[in-house]
């Protein structure tokens, strides 16, 4: 599990937002009848100002950084929130429609990756509008499908979500995780597979956690924090993780301790099981960046005892598989771009051996399946397999069905069954077997598709940054419009952070806004793993401004180069994307005509304080160190807002169980907003129940939220929704 994924930001006092403008202030609801003038609700000001090094610094809104279920002030001001968004957004012409066809696109059946175990196939699959993914199983490749567990009848609501599941190495025992209403906790359970009965065992207090079974499948490790005080379960910071063991048919309070460092208290650990249940490895870091420090345990079936194996947390360490003592790693450890070496597990002195070189390409991911390697690299932000011998000769490129992402691979030494999935930007994600030893490859599954693909053309381009840097840019829309040379109301996406690449992938909801005849594009910003660690480098800390420039340059491209009409562009972005749109839109408000910031970082004096923050101060830099704050306090979206500006129309999602970034950073940010003089367009805050940062998001609460988004974004960049697209 990548720390990435837990996401996976000056004006001074005279000049903050509080002042900026009156509260409760009418404004034109953006052209709809004058009966419709939306009045938001009065959010109270705090007369509060901090001084920050020498800088006195306003945050007249921080009781909204309060949990709305222990606050009724808080949870009053969202209900009204929530009332009137609900009230401007169900007015929006299309919104129904759209809607309509984004359940229709989900409307196929959608498979996971298989992973095998004691000849029984795992894998999850959707009939297509079930709210959660179901997990099926199978005697033998092509033995007949047996549902294990089905989420969808676990919460009336279906909030309560099936998250990470791993079965035990014979295939007789599954342990899976519970996930209520998009919370980064978990709570682990166990299921007999032959019988169907979930076990008594329960395991609480678990989050950002692997599940690794032993080799003897008699129990599994897993990474908890301490029990969280009442009443803070969705705000504490995450410190001082532990490792620990449950046997099956113990009670949590019996689990082994197998390691922890109380007085490291900013480290957090993982565990994996190497595929002949001989080694466990132990990964611990520190923040988002892949520096980690190593410990390995022989598993005798006595005490565990972990030895230090690579001292750090200095490099990146992933593990890839082994083959008796000799593991086999990916590193950064002189080879930015990653390289394969083997450390010796019963020799952990000894320095690595290299094993496959760095090259140019970023090696993203490896396994070791039969007796060969995979090894995927990133190519211009696509996926490249290559099939590699145990002494690192390449055998052969794995096929791939064109341009896309590939993902899976697991696998074990000595059995040559690998499947992964592969999906493209306008394609669904089919999954594929691959044989290591015969090199065949088949389809396993592959959905029906709603429309037809090769109506859509995809159009990669390069454009320079303010600094002259040539970032690259995927447009999506009608080969028609193409042809014609057609501008269209276009959506941009951006992330830009913690070495995250953004890779073809298929998202129906996205298309449901290209049928209807809008284009997206998606840049590839730095700040992001596209192009390795200098890539990364380049857009964070101090560098973080060229995240802003790069996506700032790509919209003016677009209008530049006739993609987008001058009023018709819209931006979107999630988590650090999140802040993005709010940083930008504070830079060049004159840009953009609407403006979807989701579950975003918006105030980067604070970000550190709650749940995941600390991680983030990695990419970031930390607010509490005199050199980082007027970087911080320069681009914070919350802290920036330029009253006496027209501003685009913004919706700000977010979801009151969301505890990676907590609803405070969106709650703070739309109060700011809503005070300031930004012009008649309006800036309204959509606050999902029951719901996290994204991740076991019901299916019907993921359509209504990209429907209410994307009729958002339509009315404003004025794209036509019809009920029937051409």
């Amino acid at each position: 599990m990548r720390v990435a994924a837990l996401i996976l930001l000056p004006l001074l006092l005279a000049a903050s937002p509080a002042d900026a403008g009156p509260e409760g202030a009418a404004i034109d609801a953006g052209g709809l009848k004058a009966s419709d003038a939306l009045r938001y609700p009065v959010a109270r000001r705090l007369d509060l100002v901090e001084d920050h090094f020498g800088v006195k610094v306003a945050d007249p809104y921080r009781w909204l950084e309060n949990d709305l279920r222990a606050d009724p002030a808080v949870r009053d001001w969202v209900g009204q929130e929530n009332a009137l968004t609900r009230r401007y957004i169900d007015d929006l012409p299309g919104r129904e429609a759209l809607k309509g066809r984004m359940q229709a696109l989900l409307s196929h059946g959608r498979y996971t990756v298989p992973r095998k175990a004691g000849g029984r196939y795992f894998y999850g699959y959707n009939k297509g509008l079930e709210n959660q993914t179901p997990l099926y199983v199978r005697e033998g490749l092509n033995g007949p499908q047996r549902l294990l567990l089905d989420p969808n009848d676990w919460a009336k609501d279906g909030a309560s979500a099936l998250a990470e599941w791993t079965p035990s190495p014979d295939g007789r025992t599954l342990a899976f995780a519970v996930q209520e209403a998009g919370s980064d906790w978990r709570t682990l359970k166990l299921l007999d597979v032959d019988t169907g009965k979930v076990l008594d065992d329960r395991v609480e207090w678990v989050k950002f956690s692997q599940i690794a079974w032993d080799g003897r499948a008699e129990g599994f490790f897993y990474s908890r924090f301490a029990a969280p005080q009442d009443g803070e379960a969705f705000r504490s910071a995450s410190e001082d993780q532990q490792l620990y063991y449950h046997r099956i048919g113990t009670a949590q309070a019996q689990d082994q301790l197998v390691y922890a460092t109380p007085d490291r208290p900013a480290l957090s650990h993982q565990a994996q099981v190497t595929g002949d249940g001989r080694w466990l490895i132990i990964s611990s870091f520190q923040g988002i960046d892949p520096r980690r420090e190593l410990h390995v345990a022989e598993l005798t079936g006595g005490p565990i005892k972990p030895r230090l194996l690579v001292k750090g947390p200095a490099q990146d360490w992933r593990l890839i598989g082994s083959k008796g003592p000799t593991l086999f790693f990916l590193t950064d450890d002189h080879a930015p771009h990653m390289r394969v070496v083997t450390l010796d597990a019963s020799r952990p002195r000894q320095r690595p051996k290299p094993l496959v070189r760095e090259r140019p390409e970023t090696l993203a991911g490896g396994s070791l399946v039969g007796n060969r390697m995979i090894l995927a690299y990133m190519s211009d932000a696509q996926t490249v397999a290559e099939l590699v011998e145990l002494d690192g000769r390449k055998v052969t490129d794995v096929p791939l069905p064109g341009f896309g992402t590939a993902a899976g691979f697991g696998g074990r030494e000595g059995d040559p069954e690998t499947f992964f999935s592969f999906s493209g930007f306008v394609t669904p994600s089919s999954i594929y077997r691959f044989d290591t030893s015969s090199l065949q490859s088949q389809i396993f599954a592959q959905p029906d598709l709603p429309f037809d693909p090769d109506a859509f053309g995809i159009e990669q381009r390069l454009y320079p940054s303010k600094d002259g840097t040539l970032i690259p840019m995927t447009i999506l829309r009608k080969k028609a419009l193409a042809d014609r040379a057609i501008a269209a109301p276009t959506i941009l996406y951006g992330y830009g952070g913690f070495n995250i690449s953004l890779t073809p992938g298929y998202s129906a909801t996205r298309m449901a806004w290209l049928e209807q005849g809008g284009a997206y594009a998606i840049a590839n910003l730095r700040g992001g793993g596209e192009y390795g660690k200098a890539w990364h480098d380049a857009g964070r800390g101090a560098n973080k401004q060229n995240v802003f420039d790069d996506f700032i340059a790509a919209a003016e491209y677009l209008k530049a180069n006739g993609f987008t009409p001058q009023n018709g562009l819209a931006i979107e972005g999630r988590s650090n994307g999140g802040l993005l749109v709010g940083a930008v839109v504070n830079q060049r408000p004159d840009l953009f005509a609407a403006a979807l910031p989701a579950v975003g970082v918006m105030d980067m004096l604070r970000f550190d304080r709650f749940t995941a923050g600390r991680y983030w101060i990695d990419d970031y830099g930390s607010p509490e160190k005199a050199a980082d704050f007027p970087l911080l306090y320069g681009y914070s979206p919350y802290h920036n807002i330029l009253g006496g500006k027209d501003y685009p129309a913004i919706l700000v999602t977010t979801a009151d169980t969301d505890d990676r970034v907590v609803p405070a950073h969106s709650f703070k940010y739309a109060a700011a907003l809503q005070a300031a003089d930004l012009g008649a367009r309006p800036r309204l805050l959509r606050v999902e129940s029951r719901a996290g940062h994204g991740s076991g998001k019901p299916v019907d609460k993921l359509i209504d939220e990209y429907a209410d988004s994307y009729s958002f974004a339509a009315y404003f960049t004025g794209l036509k929704i019809k009920a029937r697209p051409d």
